[in-house]
C-alpha cells in the first residue's frame, strides 16, 4: 500500500502532463510531494532522508523548470535521485555497520557479510543504470516518451530489478540452508 501512497506524485504527474503539459505536470509534482511529505511528517513525526531527498530535488527541479520555462531540468530530476542513492548505497558499503540494503532487509532476511556486500553493490549498480537510462529517453526521445518512461519505464526495471534480487536471495539463502553447519 505504501508503494502506491509513494507513486501518487508521480501518477498525478503524468495525468497533468497528459491533460495540460509539462509545466502544469511539474506544478503538479511539486504540490504532491509537499503533501506527501507533509503527510509522513503528520503521521510519524519524521519524514524519511529518500522522501526529504527526492522533495528538495523536486523543488529545485521543479521550480528551475517552471522559472526558466525549459522541462530540461526535471527531467534531469529522476537521474540526480538514482546517482544520489547510488551514491548513499555506495557509502555505505564503506561505514561501519550494515549497509543501506541490508538495514532494509535485514529483519526479513538472513546473509553472509559477502553476500550483503554484494547485494548492495547490486543496487548501487541499478541506481546507476536507471539514471543513465533517465538521460538516454530524455534526449534521445520526445517529451510524450520520456513522459511515459519516467512512470513506467523506470517503475518497470525497478519491479524487474527487484523481482531478480528476490530470486538471487532466495538462491543464496538455500544454499545457505544447504550447507553444512560450522561452515
Amino acid at each position: 500500500m505504501q508503494f502506491l501512497v509513494d507513486l501518487l506524485p508521480v501518477i498525478a504527474f503524468f495525468v497533468a502532463y497528459k491533460v495540460a503539459g509539462i509545466y502544469v505536470a511539474t506544478g503538479v509534482l511539486i504540490v504532491g510531494v509537499l503533501l506527501q511529505t507533509l503527510v509522513s511528517w503528520i503521521r510519524h513525526r519524521k519524514v524519511s532522508g529518500m522522501l526529504l531527498a527526492s522533495a528538495v530535488l523536486v523543488l529545485v527541479f521543479g521550480g528551475l523548470t517552471l522559472a526558466i520555462h525549459d522541462p530540461v531540468f526535471i527531467k534531469w530530476k529522476p537521474s540526480i535521485v538514482n546517482w544520489l542513492f547510488a551514491a548513499a548505497f555506495l557509502g555505505s558499503q564503506f561505514m561501519k555497520g550494515p549497509s543501506i540494503v541490508q538495514r532494509m532487509l535485514g529483519e526479513n532476511v538472513q546473509l553472509d557479510d559477502g553476500s550483503w556486500r554484494q547485494l548492495n553493490l547490486m543496487w548501487v549498480g541499478f541506481f546507476v543504470f536507471a539514471g543513465a537510462a533517465n538521460l538516454y529517453v530524455a534526449y534521445h526521445y520526445d517529451e510524450a516518451t520520456w513522459v511515459n518512461f519516467k512512470l513506467f519505464g523506470l517503475m518497470g526495471l525497478t519491479l524487474v530489478f527487484a523481482l531478480a534480487q528476490g530470486a538471487w536471495i532466495a538462491r543464496k539463502a538455500d544454499a545457505a540452508a544447504d550447507a553444512p553447519e560450522g561452515k
